[in-house]
């Protein structure tokens, strides 16, 4: 078990590098060559429509053919998807820089579930402390990814050429990797029969709402302002390596609680740790709304990190409590194709709001979706204080 969560650490450290890097400059190069500013974040928007597209797929394909065929086949896509961004930035072209993001978007979809494939070997008890682990690896691309971005953005002419180019060779470095996992080819027999209860009865569950809930309050919000970011930061005049600092932090705070987290659920129980989640998120746009200093951009970024943390890891946990191992391919898709679908709207609308609302209105934009997350997580904490034990 010990190997498996380091190979997929590892795995989710370069996904994760990948990921900070392309945000880092996405939404820059789509200024550059976009013809409307407003459709400067139709990059970050492609690369989530992309994981949204993927995720069921992604999810059958493994559950017919195991996980590391899955794994591995997600990298090549990675590969294809920075080849393409960087004809993108060579050749000037706009659509091949959103097209390469899409196929980055499809590596996206199959690396999200390196974390399923963490609890599924893990025992009972340990499966939130399995889940937190395997993305601690992210701490790898929290460091790597901005300054990745910064060293490579003027590497070479025209700029980001580098920084697509060098995310070639690090998905090749994940697929090489992801060949010394050593998991089973197919699936345990029950889990390919597709046997269970339908898929609408395991969504429809509470539980299973909240749990939704959570993760995608704390995918969207995030994502909405992260992609906007870099973006805001440049219109206040701030160099591009502030902004590769504060995605840094942001992206340590995304990932170094993970270290502790998962024996925070185990102790505390997963609702009160949600519920942290979402103050920390309240504390952020209150922050983010009292000024645009760095010590601002800083700050309410460190705490967006920490925030999306408690709320994707408990709200992962919180899942694997509503299906049996035969219904995990339905429950994980369904979960993670919402996730990307938010995702997708809020990368889209990042860049508009930010051009015509600017960073007060994006953060004022994000308040309804985290009172409506507070709210289910209340229930949740009084209803179910202690829960943390997946069902059988």
């Amino acid at each position: 078990m010990k190997l498996h969560l380091l190979i997929l650490a590892l795995a989710q450290g370069l996904l994760t590098l990948n990921n900070v890097t392309l945000i880092a400059i996405n939404g820059l190069a789509g200024l550059l060559l976009a013809d409307d500013p407003s459709l400067a974040t139709l990059p970050v928007a492609a690369f989530v429509a992309g994981a949204a597209l993927a995720t069921l797929p992604a999810s059958f394909f493994m559950l017919r053919h195991g996980r590391r065929a899955g794994f591995r086949l997600g990298a090549l896509l990675g590969v294809a998807g920075g080849l393409l961004a960087t004809l993108g930035v060579i050749e000037q072209t706009f659509l091949l820089i959103c097209l390469g993001s899409l196929f980055s978007g499809f590596h996206n979809a199959f690396g999200q579930q390196y974390r399923f494939a963490a609890a599924d070997a893990a025992t009972t008890e340990w499966k939130s402390r399995a889940i937190s682990w395997t993305l601690a690896g992210g701490i790898l691309g929290g460091v790597l990814g901005p300054e990745l971005s910064k060293i490579t953005r003027d590497l070479m002419q025209p700029l980001f050429a580098a920084s697509y180019g060098s995310l070639v060779l690090f998905t090749l470095l994940a697929w090489f990797i992801l060949g010394r996992l050593q998991l089973p080819t197919r699936p345990h027999a029950a889990s390919a029969t597709f046997r269970g209860r339908p898929a609408w009865r395991i969504v429809t569950q509470p539980i299973y709402l909240v749990a939704l809930l959570a993760s995608t309050t704390g995918y969207g919000v995030m994502n909405l302002l992260m992609a906007a970011t870099p973006l805001v930061m440049q219109a206040c005049s701030m160099p591009f390596g502030d902004a590769a600092f504060v995605l840094e932090w942001h992206v340590l705070g995304m990932f170094v609680p993970s270290f502790f987290t998962g024996s925070l659920i185990h102790r505390y129980g997963v609702a009160p740790i949600l519920f942290v989640g979402v103050l920390l998120m309240f504390a952020c746009s209150a922050v983010a709304l009292s000024g645009k200093t760095l010590s601002h951009f800083w700050w309410a970024l460190l705490l967006l990190g920490i925030a999306w943390n408690f709320l994707y890891i408990g709200g992962t946990t919180l899942l694997t409590t509503t299906y049996r191992p035969e219904e995990k391919a339905h429950a994980q898709g369904f979960h993670d194709l919402v996730i990307f679908a938010i995702q997708t709207v809020t990368a889209l609308s990042s860049g508009m709001i930010a051009t015509f609302g600017g960073w007060d209105g994006l953060n004022q934009n994000a308040l309804p979706a985290m009172t409506l997350a507070a709210v289910a997580i209340l229930w949740l904490m009084i209803r179910h204080p202690r829960l943390e034990t997946p069902a059988e």
